[in-house]
């Protein structure tokens, strides 16, 4: 058992959109809806809670991704090449629109119930990550400077004025 109560596979995002790629893929011939429906949800219930914002935001570029592999596929032995691979993915891509709709909106509401808010709470509260002294090197030899600290440049009276 986990420490969430449940014994299972948990995905990495990557893993989760390629498994979301290999599953709208292999059904896009089919059915093509229902599959990257089936997958969506597959792929939001199987990764990683802390991965759930990468993957919330990938299943409209996997549609089109498979739609475009499997419509370049099918126009490799047609006459016309550009025309028939053209009107494939138009006709895919309007008759996979609900799907595509469905399909991300489950997968925000799924995520959005297993963690999403924590996910992006910690986004927006991180603080800008320190450059490492490699890093450091690397910009200077371009040209750029770390910003100098506060009052660098402020002038300094020595002495007394010149008008005492």
């Amino acid at each position: 058992m986990t420490g969430t109560g449940r014994a299972g596979l948990r995905l990495t995002a990557r893993g989760a959109i390629v498994m979301l790629f290999v599953i709208s893929l292999v059904g896009m011939p089919f059915l093509p809806g229902p599959a990257f429906v089936a997958g969506c949800l597959a792929a939001v219930l199987l990764v990683r809670p802390r991965d759930l914002l990468p993957l919330v935001v990938t299943p409209p570029l996997v549609f089109f991704g498979a739609a475009l592999l499997v419509e370049l596929v099918r126009a490799v032995g047609s006459a016309s090449l550009l025309q028939t691979f053209g009107l494939g993915m138009f006709t895919s891509l309007s008759s996979g629109a609900p799907w595509l709709f469905l399909g991300s909106a489950l997968t925000l509401g799924v995520a959005w119930v297993r963690g999403l808010p924590g996910n992006l709470r910690e986004l927006r509260g991180a603080p800008a990550p320190t450059p490492t002294p490699a890093a450091r090197a690397r910009r200077r030899r371009a040209g750029a400077f770390d910003p100098e600290p506060e009052g660098y440049f402020e002038p300094r009276v020595y002495g007394r004025a010149a008008d005492e």
